[in-house]
């Protein structure tokens, strides 16, 4: 897959990397919304950062947002939240409106983008009138590599002392 991405980008890799010849000029990374999809969008952005970088200087890199839970009410439109904080919310906000769950699978938690049905894919991932898209950009190129170095690296203490040290601006977790 990795192999795919660079022909498709068009541009090479590493020292032989082109910003000049690339295809796309948004690049759109989308995994599921699990921390198994976090994971996976770590290592990628690991390998542009490391091996592509100018596509993230240009602007061109970005995360699309998938939903995690898919709320279905009897009485209004169903709705998409993104973490289980957001659902905690929108349920809370829905009772209190007097909205009702449907009685199945009035609560649906998405454990993946295969789980979903195409139209459902469109509506909240894909449609450009209604999918949320997060440009990465870089800030603190020397932070990053540090970032990187930590999560990606074989030094176990250091990660696990990164994700204490940063446990409480943690925006998802899946237990």
């Amino acid at each position: 897959e990795i192999q795919a991405m660079i022909t498709a980008f068009g541009a090479g890799i590493g020292e032989d990397f082109d910003p000049e010849k690339v295809r796309y000029h948004k690049i759109v990374l989308m995994a599921d919304a699990d921390v198994d999809g976090q994971h996976i969008t770590t290592l990628l952005l690991t390998l542009l950062f490391r091996y592509m970088r100018p596509l993230i200087d240009l602007g061109y890199v970005y995360l699309a947002q998938p939903p995690l839970y898919r709320i279905k009410w009897t009485n209004s439109e169903d709705e998409y939240v993104f973490s289980d904080a957001e659902r905690d919310e929108a349920l809370a906000a829905g009772a209190a409106g007097g909205r009702r769950l449907q009685k199945e699978n009035g609560v649906q938690r998405y454990k993946g983008l295969g789980e979903m049905n195409y139209e459902e894919l469109w509506e909240t991932t894909m449609n450009p009138e209604t999918r949320t898209l997060l440009q990465v950009t870089l800030d603190d190129a020397a932070k990053a590599d540090e970032i990187f170095s930590t999560l990606m690296g074989e030094d176990v203490e250091a990660r696990r002392s990164f994700i204490q040290q940063n446990a409480k601006d943690v925006r998802f977790l899946d237990i």
